[in-house]
């Protein structure tokens, strides 16, 4: 039985938590139980319309995103409710099984949903700049495929990660400098040989999260050199208003978690880390549904017969 503060936890974990100040607490719970819901809310609600309109589920764009969405949901669930848990009894205690199992389905939904996104934009990639074969190369089959590959991949790689770090040891401290059991706070702590892990992490790692984004520019390349060569600034702005919203999801997700992840363990620690991840963690997956629906005719013409509301002729 090891004591740490007012905690007192058997082969387990205490999460230091967001904030290192006590007084937070009463902020911190409102607003990331605010954002939890707002999170579950919209990207459900994004899901359930696709598949009640067969219309968008059968298109490849809105198919990937209903994917998207369930990822999105996963992977914030799979962190929140443990952080307001913690917040709210202030215990911050974690199971070294419940620890494990956090890190494999956070791992899991997150590298899920960076290979959805470098799928979604090779889909752009075939609607702009290979429209004839467009109908060939994303129809229904191929596009199932690649969703289930999508999350095939994602669950390997944190299956892989899961299983190496239940083979270490972790006798020096057990207080996690984070909010939830991520990879690399968890390398720290252990007293076992992490060489192997470790350069595990800097190859296969890297290319896992490196590999989606360099799919996601390669696409966004080639969409616009081909866009550029449109003559009218009409058709311009018609081809890149298809890919607005997927970009700037790009940019948020990948742009921070290349940011933090993409580095040696060594350098992962500090408050800064933690303020940051709450960008891909939460801020991310509420706005995800804003930023796809609220400008998107397609999603609000589904809301509305939902609802039952006439559409404007």
């Amino acid at each position: 039985m090891v004591h740490q503060g007012n905690a007192t936890y058997s082969d387990g974990f205490i999460l230091q938590g967001l904030l290192d100040q006590p007084g937070h607490k009463r902020l911190l719970v409102p607003i990331f139980l605010f954002m939890y819901l707002l999170i579950l809310l919209g990207n459900l609600l994004i899901v359930l319309l696709i598949c009640h309109d067969v219309r968008l589920f059968s298109s490849p764009m809105y198919f990937f995103l209903s994917n998207l969405s369930l990822a999105d949901v996963g992977f914030s669930s799979s962190v929140i409710p443990k952080m307001l848990q913690n917040l709210l009894t202030g215990t911050k205690s974690i199971t070294y099984s419940g620890c494990l199992a956090q890190m494999f389905f956070f791992l899991g939904f997150g590298n899920t949903e960076s290979f959805l996104l470098a799928s979604m934009a090779y889909d752009r990639y075939a609607a702009i700049c290979q429209p004839l074969r467009y109908a060939t190369l994303m129809n229904q089959k191929h596009c199932l495929l690649l969703a289930v590959g999508c999350w095939l991949l994602g669950f390997l790689h944190s299956l892989l990660y899961t299983l190496m770090m239940s083979c270490l040891s972790f006798c020096a401290s057990r207080v996690i400098p984070h909010y939830f059991c991520d990879f690399h706070p968890l390398i720290k702590l252990s007293c076992s040989d992490t060489s192997a892990i470790q350069m595990t992490t800097l190859t296969e790692g890297t290319v896992t999260m490196v590999g989606p984004f360099t799919v996601t520019l390669l696409s966004y390349i080639l969409i616009v050199s081909k866009v550029l060569k449109i003559p009218s600034m009409a058709g311009k702005y018609k081809a890149f208003s298809t890919c607005g919203a997927h970009l700037t999801t790009v940019v948020l997700f990948f742009g921070i978690v290349i940011a933090i992840y993409v580095r040696p363990s060594s350098t992962y620690s500090g408050t800064k880390v933690r303020v940051m991840s709450v960008a891909y963690t939460a801020v991310t997956p509420m706005l995800n549904p804003f930023i796809y629906s609220l400008r998107n005719r397609e999603i609000q013409q589904s809301l509305r017969k939902c609802l039952g509301i006439e559409l404007k002729r």
